[in-house]
């Protein structure tokens, strides 16, 4: 490898795109997509604020969709925060499951 290959492959992008390509962190991915999908559809017809069903997919991706949801808006501010609260979990549940599976074995790209 050259040096610019070995530092692409050490990247926090790298690294990044290889945690979310891990098919547990894929699987939360997909969760994810489902329940807010679903409480997109249920809130259509309703009109008033107090519709709950956009609970569901803030709680599935808390914490970090719940500190973006301090931010002034409506519901754009809510999709924002459930994707990107959604990234930042699946990031962390690929790094653990790679961790978990790679045993005593050292990380190859450190």
């Amino acid at each position: 490898m050259t040096g610019t290959d070995a530092h692409a492959a050490r990247s926090p992008l790298h690294r990044l795109g290889r945690n979310l390509r891990n098919p547990f962190a894929l699987a939360y991915l997909a969760l994810c997509a489902a329940l807010l999908l679903w409480a997109i559809v249920v809130n259509i017809p309703d009109d008033s604020d107090g519709a709950m069903a956009a609970v569901i997919p803030l709680m599935a991706t808390a914490p970090a969709s719940l500190v973006l949801l301090a931010l002034p808006g409506g519901a754009a501010v809510l999709i924002v925060a459930v994707v990107l609260g959604a990234l930042v979990n699946a990031s962390v549940i690929g790094w653990c499951a790679r961790a978990l599976t790679r045993g005593n074995r050292p990380d190859a790209t450190r």
